[in-house]
């Protein structure tokens, strides 16, 4: 346990995420008994040159540990800006961490889940790429590699959203959160579809109500669809007739006319049939996920996935037959007992199918996964992500003409690595990167979903949520087009 002891909270998130960056899985308490480590932070901000205070102000952080360590160092912060502040503050604790730690962050000082957000912002104002390097490696103190992915993820996405006017479009999102098993470390809304199949119908039905709704709202009237989902849970966990039934509907009800991409997430090779891929496949789905997460079948058994490396390349195979021609693949580097040696095997397997685009999620150890739960069981087996892995996918991808387009952290990713999307110019999943920018209204149906209003002209973001539990969605599906019902009316 580490105690935190400070004279205000003013900045209590940064300094706990600094914290946790470098300490993985250890609690930061305020009582002092019982803990191996201290970090005391004295934060002098009133506005006293006389008395020898620096213009603004600063803070001093005291770092002790049980052996006997002691270090101090005292940073002059501008606390009249509190976002200016946030940075020296930050990297300032970053170094006395390093230092104690032995260990440098491939991200540096930066804590948040959407870092390409600096390269956007600058770009947006005309600065040049060697300044906005300079940026993340002064004063974020991130390695050249990171600054240098996170700008051309950024230019990327600005090619991309030349084609768009976000506050006349929309996105739709449709979760299906059924699976075959459940995942290891899955943390979504997804049922085991065998226990669940008799509500399977009463849940589209409801999913439908959704779908009207949306369609007729006034709101989206003058608004142009861009981009419809389809995720999960598992969509292709549903049978064929289902699937053709949720496609149809889809169809039906919204305008397809400026639609630039529809994407199902097949995602478990073990629920793929030629059958549902030439339904998915005639609805004009533009895009599909086959996800292996690894090509290893010993890992396969241990993370709960029932099916093995050789229905993967099968499924992939028959779609291709088939003729979808933007198949994207996730994989998950730092599972349960892999290492650097079976993230290259992957590498290698995915390498020679050759897929459209690649997803590249490093495990993050979420409190609602099993994984987590169970952690005594597998400790010992988990070593994480490393960039050493990261840096092996960005040079597989690269060589079969796959580059990065969008990226992300999750705080529960050890050491703070990141998630990261390659795919061939072209066929880059725009709903990927729309979800991440926060552009544009996603209107999410289903189970668990999480739609975004985005309001341009006050610079606001809005949330509401549906209902987790599947029994209680299908029960209180009113209640959740109230929910979207009131808001756009107070909109």
């Amino acid at each position: 346990m580490i105690y935190l002891n400070q004279n205000t909270d003013l900045y209590n998130n940064d300094i706990r995420a600094m914290l946790q960056a470098f300490f993985d899985n250890e609690k930061i308490v305020t009582e002092k008994e019982g803990t191996r480590l201290s970090l005391t932070v004295n934060f002098v901000t009133q506005r006293d040159v006389e008395a020898g205070v620096p213009e603004g102000g600063y803070v001093t952080y005291t770092l002790e540990d049980e052996d006997g360590y002691g270090e101090s160092r005292t940073i002059v912060v501008d606390f009249l800006n509190k976002k200016i502040a946030r940075n020296p503050l930050k990297a300032g604790l970053y170094r006395l961490l390093s230092e104690y730690t032995g260990k440098e962050l491939p991200w540096g000082s930066m804590t948040g889940v959407r870092p390409t957000k600096v390269a956007t912002e600058l770009m947006e104002h005309g600065n040049t790429e060697e300044y906005i390097r300079r940026v993340y490696t002064e004063t974020y103190l991130t390695i050249p590699q990171k600054a240098d992915i996170c700008i051309e993820v950024a230019s990327t996405e600005q090619e991309i959203f030349r084609d768009f006017s976000f506050e006349e479009e929309y996105c739709i999102y449709v979760g299906i959160p059924f699976c075959p098993t459940r995942c290891l470390y899955c943390s979504f809304t997804s049922y085991p579809i065998k226990k669940y199949e008799d509500r399977v119908e009463d849940y589209l039905e409801a999913l439908f109500l959704e779908m009207d709704f949306i369609a007729a709202a006034p709101a989206y009237a003058d608004k142009r669809l861009v981009a419809i989902y389809i995720g999960g849970g598992t969509p292709s966990a549903l049978s064929e007739g289902q699937m053709e039934r949720l496609l149809v509907k889809i169809r039906n009800t919204f305008d397809f006319r400026y639609v630039k991409e529809f994407c199902v997430e097949c995602g478990r090779p073990d629920s793929i049939t030629e059958e549902k891929l030439t339904v998915i496949k005639k609805s004009g789905v533009t895009r599909i996920s086959i996800n292996p997460q690894t090509m290893s079948d010993q890992t396969l058994k241990l993370i709960g996935r029932n099916h093995s490396v050789r229905q993967t390349k099968n499924a992939f195979a028959l779609a291709r037959g088939i003729g979808f021609d933007n198949i994207n693949m996730d994989m998950i580097t730092g599972l349960p007992g892999e290492d650097i040696g079976d993230v290259l095997h992957t590498l290698s397997e995915i390498k020679a199918l050759k897929p459209d685009s690649l997803t590249v999620h490093s495990l993050a150890i979420k409190r609602a996964a099993n994984l987590n739960i169970e952690m005594e069981h597998y400790k010992s087996l988990i070593k994480g992500s490393t960039n050493e892995m990261l840096m092996a996918v960005d040079s597989c991808a690269r060589e079969i003409g796959l580059l990065p387009y969008y990226l992300y952290r999750q705080k529960n990713i050890p050491g703070k690595l990141e998630n990261i999307g390659y795919a061939e110019k072209g066929k880059e999943c725009i709903y990927n990167i729309l979800i991440m920018e926060e552009k544009m209204d996603i209107i999410a149906l289903g189970a668990g979903a999480s739609s975004k209003f985005v309001f341009h002209k006050e610079n606001r973001i809005e949330r509401v949520e549906n209902v987790k539990n599947v029994d209680e969605y299908i029960k209180r599906i009113y209640e959740m087009i109230e929910r979207k019902r009131s808001f756009i009316l107070r909109a």
